[in-house]
């Protein structure tokens, strides 16, 4: 069996699908091979991972995107060229047309598009259109929580027995990082308060607003002991909400190996997004032993089980209360710390790889 994924984010600046894709496949090669699972553009040994920018060179960049758009663009053979003797193809959201003679696949990472179209800008939702057709396409689909499975089954009335739920998984840097890394963080941030952490893209989804409407209802004297912090891309989000940022210590765009650290010094991770088909970062707070405050919807329930205080995304009071109430209890922090630890050694991607290795020899047949 030879499986060709679809590895164009990896070119482009993306958030939680470039990480998914990042850790997917390598630990899909670890455990198949790299003669097993190729990629579109041809990807030797990944460097190391850049949300903001590709993490190929120019050249490798530059030739990919533009096969990419040849494919797209015209109706020439393009990736059955780039990509023969695989047996299966495993889609993203930018290919339009796959190569007709493998097997095609798809990952299904979240519906928000489908549900929240008045979150998105319209490039978001013309993208989701165009991969609707690849989903209603594919011989088989993984979803990566049961809660996206039963959306797009309900929404797009895709077929459930096509669709194999198998959770993503949380990268090794966020189990239990040394204290030493915590440190460095602190002071290359200057962050010298504890504090509470929100990382995520600043965008309507997310729901940033809330918690800083939350935040500054805390009493006065918590809210001197405790800092806000912010972490993340500027996305999509509305002047008002930009302004904002400067009433917090908001630090921007994270490289990837200050998240793990920043996490785990936080007093507390505070997550209400309105919607998420997986939720990285509050899978990744729990493997840090950092206490979380999650929303009630979507798939957080399912990945936070018992290891988060959850509330309604929609009540400013809610997550008031459930901040005051961490904030004030270093009891009630250590036993969710505690629980997160636990909950969050069933996201491995070393787990994921095998599974995802089992649904692709089930589509290739």
């Amino acid at each position: 069996m030879r499986v060709a994924i679809d590895a164009v984010p990896l070119l482009i600046r993306s958030a939680g699908v470039k990480n998914y894709l990042y850790h997917w496949i390598e630990h899909l090669r670890r455990a198949a091979g790299a003669d097993t699972i190729a990629t579109f553009p041809a990807l030797g040994d990944l460097g190391p991972l850049r949300h903001n920018r590709s993490i190929a060179g120019g050249w490798r960049t530059g030739t990919g995107l533009a096969t990419l758009a040849l494919a797209n663009y015209t109706r020439l053979p393009v990736l059955d060229w780039a990509t023969r003797g695989a047996d299966v193809f495993h889609c993203s959201g930018i290919t339009r047309h796959p190569p007709r003679r493998a097997r095609l696949t798809a990952t299904i990472h979240d519906m928000t598009c489908w549900l929240m179209p008045e979150l998105h800008p319209a490039a978001n939702r013309r993208a989701d259109r165009s991969f609707e057709e690849i989903l209603r396409r594919a011989d088989g689909l993984i979803a990566v929580s049961a809660s996206t499975k039963r959306d797009a089954v309900r929404v797009l009335g895709l077929a459930p027995e096509k669709i194999s739920v198998i959770h993503s998984g949380i990268a090794a840097p966020f189990f239990d990082p040394s204290a030493e890394v915590i440190d460095a963080v602190r002071a290359r941030y200057s962050l010298n308060r504890p504090f509470v952490l929100f990382i995520g893209t600043i965008e309507p989804r997310k729901n940033i607003d809330l918690l800083l409407d939350a935040f500054d209802t805390l009493p006065a004297s918590l809210r001197q002991e405790f800092e806000m912090v912010v972490a993340g891309p500027m996305g999509w989000a509305s002047a008002e909400t930009a302004a904002r940022m400067r009433t917090v210590r908001y630090l921007g765009y994270l490289p990837e190996p200050d998240i793990a650290p920043l996490t785990a010094a936080a007093t507390v991770f505070a997550y209400p997004s309105l919607y998420e088909g997986f939720g990285f970062p509050v899978a990744q707070a729990m493997a840090a032993g950092t206490p979380v405050i999650a929303s009630n919807v979507s798939s957080l329930p399912e990945i936070a089980g018992d290891a988060a205080l959850l509330i309604d995304p929609r009540s400013v009071s809610e997550l008031r209360d459930a901040l005051s109430r961490l904030l004030l209890s270093p009891s009630l922090r250590s036993e969710l710390a505690n629980r997160g630890r636990s909950r969050a050694r069933a996201f491995r991607w070393e787990e994921c790889a095998e599974r995802s290795l089992v649904f692709f020899r089930e589509v290739a047949g």
